[in-house]
């Protein structure tokens, strides 16, 4: 039997919220939960039974960004992988510095998310 991998959506535009949402349930994952900013994104992760492995993660939300957000996820589960999606590519360094996995710009395509997706998965550690 496969195992569905659970995402965790983090971004505060609907729209994508909505395209993530539908690219990655068609690709075969299941969305563990979407937030809007990175305050409700800390609160939904705490409240997780099972923690998703992956998080998509926007960087400029309201209320906590996404590095303030990461970095408060990834002291909760340091196996989280958590791959950011920014077009302000000035906080790719610190993102990665802070722990994130992978760091997407915008635009990007179809193939790339999923690509990262799929590695994110297969480098989290059990």
């Amino acid at each position: 039997m496969i195992k569905i991998e659970k995402i965790f959506i983090v971004d505060d535009e609907s729209s994508l919220q909505f395209f993530y949402e539908q690219v990655l349930t068609l690709s075969g994952f299941e969305v563990a939960g979407i937030a809007s900013d990175g305050k409700e994104a800390v609160s939904m992760f705490k409240s997780f039974l099972n923690k998703p492995k992956v998080i998509l993660m926007d960087q400029r939300m309201p209320e906590m960004s996404g590095i303030e957000a990461s970095k408060s996820i990834l002291q909760i589960d340091n196996r989280t992988r958590i791959i950011f999606i920014s077009a302000d590519t000035s906080v790719k360094e610190e993102a990665i510095s802070i722990g994130a996995f992978f760091f997407l710009d915008k635009i990007f395509t179809i193939d790339e998310l999923i690509d990262a997706m799929n590695r994110a998965i297969e480098s989290y550690v059990l």
